[in-house]
């Protein structure tokens, strides 16, 4: 069956990690403009980033030389909506009214994603997540967006990894902002979110000028069976869905997708599901490795050995992820997948020759593809792979110590270059993939 004639092959980004411009044409900070006062590596800050908000025509004219068919990007709230006054910041809209026809005239879909991670300070100053009457706020800029976007935009994602950004930013407090919270406020921000996510599918696609296909891009955690009987398949799925952990793969997906609470929890309501389960097109997850691989207490992992392989961010290589993942999530939810991250660390910078040589993220990247068109061939109807990232970028609070691009950015002087990678995903594009 192979990858279809219509694949999405794309690549990702985000606004905050790309774009800079932090305080220009309007725009107000966000919360990873105000609150990193000694929170990200180096000192490192996002107020010019890789200058994407003034660069991107050579962005999108280097992304159609690569060949992509897609392209994922996400909306920095605070650049639409400045303050609480409701009032659009015309600007703002215009930059990415300018990129997505920019995109389509190069031949490239457009993806938006509405919400990655950088909430407005304004929003955070009247209790950002953590209050439900802010949900209405989401709900406004999200009709913002659709209204003046979706004559081009046909495809859209509410939250990207709510799974993360909630535990990291009011747990753990290691993202923006910062907090460490109880579990009470935790499970309010999460319902929040859902509520968010739910009452804005609704008014987009009230107020969309197309019929629109939308999703939500989960953090997917996908436990790899050990070997293929059938009792180490079921053992896997379980432990992928059906084991309580927090904030992974059913936490979010069940409510949202099957309107359902995922099993032993009981912070939602018969009406907050009616509210959060609203018809979706599609199932877009982003996948970096497979759960498991990990010894448990006082037991040998017969995956884990000394010495296997890792990206610059010491997260361990299992190609196999992204086969499970789109079967057990396609299984579970009988929506057509999408991946909308997957991609590599790497130790990258320009050599002699002129030239970023990084033979290990193309070998991880035909490594996962091979996997993920053992899915296709198997039936499961996935329909795009958006790669992590586009180009180097703000890495969060690592700032700019860790290059997941295919393109390597020199942050001093802007400069872009095609990385080795770039070139053999374009001769994955080209072939449809037939060269894996």
């Amino acid at each position: 069956m192979a990858f279809s004639k219509d694949f999405f092959w794309g690549a990702a980004s985000a606004s905050h990690q790309v774009e800079g411009a932090w305080d220009e044409d309007g725009k107000t900070p966000n919360i990873w403009d105000a609150l990193i006062e000694n929170k990200i590596a180096f000192g490192d800050h996002a107020r010019v980033a890789c200058d994407h908000y003034h660069r991107y025509k050579e962005d999108v004219a280097l992304m159609k030389k690569i060949g992509l068919k897609s392209y994922r990007f996400s909306i920095s709230w605070a650049r639409i909506f400045p303050d609480d006054s409701g009032k659009v910041n015309e600007k703002g809209m215009q930059f990415y009214i300018n990129l997505v026809n920019e995109l389509v005239n190069a031949g490239i879909e457009p993806m938006c994603t509405l919400y990655h991670w950088d909430m407005p300070m304004w929003l955070y100053n009247k209790g950002g997540w953590e209050k439900e009457e802010n949900n209405a706020y989401f709900v406004q800029y999200a009709e913002a967006c659709v209204k003046a976007l979706s004559d081009k935009i046909k495809y859209w994602l509410t939250f990207n990894e709510p799974e993360c950004f909630i535990p990291a930013g009011y747990d753990s407090g290691a993202h923006a902002p910062f907090l460490r919270k109880d579990e009470k406020t935790v499970l309010a921000v999460t319902r929040n979110v859902m509520l968010s996510h739910g009452m804005a599918v609704k008014k987009m696609r009230e107020v969309a000028c197309q019929p629109i296909k939308i999703g939500t891009a989960h953090a997917a955690c996908v436990t790899s069976p050990i070997n293929e009987t059938s009792e180490e398949i079921e053992k896997a799925r379980i432990s992928s869905f059906e084991t309580p952990r927090p904030y992974f793969c059913s936490w979010w997906g069940d409510p949202v997708v099957l309107g359902k609470r995922q099993v032993g929890t009981d912070y939602l309501s018969d009406e907050d599901l009616k509210i959060i389960h609203q018809p979706l097109d599609f199932y877009a997850f982003n996948m970096y490795n497979a759960d498991g691989y990990g010894a448990e207490k006082n037991k040998s992992n017969p995956r884990a050995y000394p010495g296997y392989p890792l990206t610059a961010m010491d997260w361990q290589i299992t190609p196999e992820c992204l086969y499970w993942g789109a079967r057990f999530c396609y299984e579970r939810y009988g929506l057509p997948i999408m991946i909308t991250e997957n991609g590599m660390a790497n130790i990258d910078f320009v050599m002699l020759d002129g030239k970023v040589h990084d033979p290990q993220r193309i070998d991880y990247v035909q490594r996962h593809l091979q996997w993920l068109k053992r899915a296709t061939d198997e039936g499961v109807p996935v329909i795009g792979y958006q790669y992590w990232s586009i180009m180097d970028n703000f890495e969060w609070a690592l700032g700019y110590s860790r290059r997941f691009g295919l393109i390597y950015v020199d942050y001093p002087t802007g400069e872009r270059t095609l990385k080795d990678s770039a070139y053999f995903y374009a001769e994955v594009i080209k072939t449809n993939g037939e060269n894996l």
